[in-house]
C-alpha cells in the first residue's frame, strides 16, 4: 500500500511539474524534508533557502566572474554564508522586511540546531523562536501545529516564495554604467 501511494504522489507532482515547471526542485525537498530528524528537517531548510538567496542575488549581481566569486560558498566568499547572503538580500531590497526577520529566525534555529546535537523542537529557546515566525501556520480548533509544525511551515512558506524571485528580480540585473567623474 505505502508504494502504490508512493507512485500515486510521484504521478502527481510528474502533472505538476508539467505545468509549473519552477516547483521541480521542491517536491523532491519537500518529501526529504517529511522523512527528517528534527535536527534533519532545520539544516536542509535552512540549505535550501541559502541556495535560494545565491539564486536570487545572483540574478541582480552583473553577469560576470566576480559575481561568481562573491557568490561561491564557503568563508572564504564574502557572499558564502547563510548570514551573509540574507543581510545582503535584505540590503538589495530583493526580499521584503518580513522576509529578511522571518530568514533571520530561521538562521538562528540552524545555528543551535547546527551546533547541539542534542537540541529538539521542545526545548524552551526552540519554541520561543518558532513561536516569533510570522508565515507558519498557527493552532486551530483542536489542532495544535506545535513548534516543528511552525518552523516547517514558515520554511515552506519562504522557499514558495523565493521560487519565481530569481526570475522577477533578473528583470532588473545591474549593469555595467559609466560614471561621471
Amino acid at each position: 500500500m505505502k508504494t502504490v501511494t508512493a507512485r500515486c504522489r510521484m504521478h502527481e507532482y510528474d502533472r505538476l511539474v508539467e505545468t509549473h515547471p519552477h516547483l521541480k526542485e521542491f517536491f523532491p525537498f519537500l518529501d526529504s524534508l517529511n522523512k527528517e530528524s528534527e535536527r534533519g528537517a532545520v539544516l536542509i531548510s535552512a540549505s535550501y533557502l541559502e541556495g535560494q538567496l545565491r539564486e536570487i542575488i545572483a540574478a541582480f549581481l552583473c553577469e560576470m566572474d566576480a559575481s561568481k566569486k562573491i557568490l561561491g560558498d564557503g568563508f572564504n566568499a564574502p557572499l558564502g554564508t547563510f548570514a551573509a547572503r540574507i543581510a545582503a538580500a535584505a540590503a538589495l531590497a530583493l526580499i521584503s522586511e518580513d522576509e529578511y526577520q522571518e530568514l533571520e529566525t530561521i538562521r538562528k534555529i540552524r545555528n543551535i540546531f547546527a551546533h547541539n546535537h542534542r537540541k529538539t523542537f521542545v526545548d524552551q529557546d526552540i519554541v520561543g523562536l518558532c513561536g516569533n515566525l510570522k508565515f507558519s501556520a498557527r493552532d486551530y480548533a483542536e489542532v495544535i501545529v506545535g513548534a516543528r509544525g511552525q518552523f516547517t511551515t514558515a520554511s515552506v512558506a519562504l522557499i514558495l516564495g523565493f521560487v519565481n524571485r530569481p526570475h522577477y528580480v533578473s528583470k532588473k540585473r545591474l549593469k555595467f554604467e559609466n560614471w561621471p567623474n
